[in-house]
């Protein structure tokens, strides 16, 4: 599927896995509103639950809620970035601190099967492999899931990152009809 980054959309529909995260304000709140934004420009096949989740690469912030969302959708895995992009800065994003709080995050993980290493954008999520606060909402709605370049599935990844600690399932993330 190579160079299906360059245009806005592309002829077929493709999932994508997302990845939302929020330490500020009313963190669920935020969540369900970047993920109500995202059905904009897709069908939002599957959400995770909610979980909250330790800080990671800087700790003096507090915690994270954290999910995962699949989204069925025929953008580009470069405009689906943007888009992304346009909802964190429209949501209050400011970026000042790497890893420092944030109203609303939002990675892109996975789209489809593909692989891409291009400035700004990789795919998959280089680090997906190794935080377990996206591997445990990704395990909830894609298990079976395979990485394309490790070759194992979200569940293998998630086990091989349990005694990571700091991930906690808190519940529900929307309600039956809400996004």
């Amino acid at each position: 599927m190579s160079g299906t980054s360059a245009g806005v959309e592309i002829g077929v529909e493709i999932s994508v896995y997302l990845g939302l995260g929020s330490n500020m304000g009313d963190k669920a709140a935020h969540l369900r509103e970047a993920a109500r934004r995202l059905a904009n420009f897709g069908v939002i096949e599957a959400c995770s639950s909610l979980y909250r989740t330790e800080p990671v690469g800087f700790a003096g912030q507090d915690w994270f809620l954290n999910a995962a969302l699949c989204l069925r959708t025929r953008l580009s895995p470069r405009a689906m970035l943007e888009k992304a992009l346009e909802i964190e800065r429209a949501m209050g994003r400011v970026r000042t601190v790497k890893n420092g709080p944030r109203i609303i995050d939002i990675d892109l993980l996975l789209y489809g099967t593909e692989i891409l290493d291009e400035p700004g954008l990789c795919l998959p999520h280089p680090r997906l492999q190794e935080r377990l606060f996206v591997l445990a909402p990704l395990a909830e709605i894609a298990p079976g899931l395979c990485h394309p370049v490790l070759h194992r599935t979200i569940e293998d990844l998630r086990e091989a990152q349990a005694g990571q600690g700091g991930v906690e399932w808190v519940g529900a993330f929307v309600q039956s009809g809400e996004v």
